[in-house]
């Protein structure tokens, strides 16, 4: 995203620059006239402010971070629903996915529940679930004050009804494998559905 306000910055000063004239002998700086009227530079500073924003515009989805090189506890990757499914069907799919996972957990894993904190797959295609431990563990007694760990589920849906998905732990630097269990469940889910992982 920085790139994109550097070219931004970039263009507002191009456009400010040539607001404005400059005449005259260059070799000794004599009769150099600097001429922009008022409306004109408003006019080019608004038009920087509208390009800065179009570009630093962030997307709505299809930007899913990738997993840190070298993370142990990250698992991403792609799912894609059955040839000529419709995006709406492979929302549904996905929805039904989540739904039927366990709020009891499974293999281990999630004991603490889950929420869905974003579902937004039917307009920008993104969607957020939570999963917590149980809090039981020795790791969250020492580590994280007897809190449940927080994992973060996201996925995106593109415009070919691929789907990205991260599934990351949001403290340590071990997950002892929870989120591939997560992401193998629900994996396994939709390969019951026809899709392809």
């Amino acid at each position: 995203m920085a790139i994109f306000k550097h070219v931004a910055i970039l263009l507002a000063t191009l456009q400010l620059a040539s607001s404005y004239s400059v005449s005259g002998n260059k070799a000794n700086n004599s009769n150099v006239r600097v001429s922009s009227g008022r409306r004109e530079a408003l006019r080019n500073i608004a038009f920087a402010g509208v390009s800065a924003a179009l570009v630093a515009a962030p997307t709505t989805a299809f930007a899913l971070e990738s997993c840190k090189p070298g993370a142990n506890n990250c698992v991403e990757g792609k799912w894609s629903p059955p040839a000529g499914a419709s995006k709406t069907s492979a929302i549904e799919d996905l929805r039904s996915a989540i739904s039927a996972y366990p709020q009891a957990g499974q293999s281990g894993v999630d004991e603490g529940g889950w929420t869905v904190a974003n579902d937004d797959l039917d307009a920008s295609g993104s969607a957020r679930v939570e999963y917590r431990s149980s809090g039981k563990g020795n790791f969250a007694k020492f580590f994280n004050g007897g809190k449940p760990f927080v994992d973060d589920l996201k996925i995106e849906i593109d415009e070919n009804n691929m789907v990205s998905f991260k599934s990351a732990s949001r403290v340590g630097d071990s997950d002892f494998g929870v989120n591939g269990k997560r992401v193998e469940y629900l994996k396994d889910l939709l390969k019951g559905k026809g899709w392809s992982i």
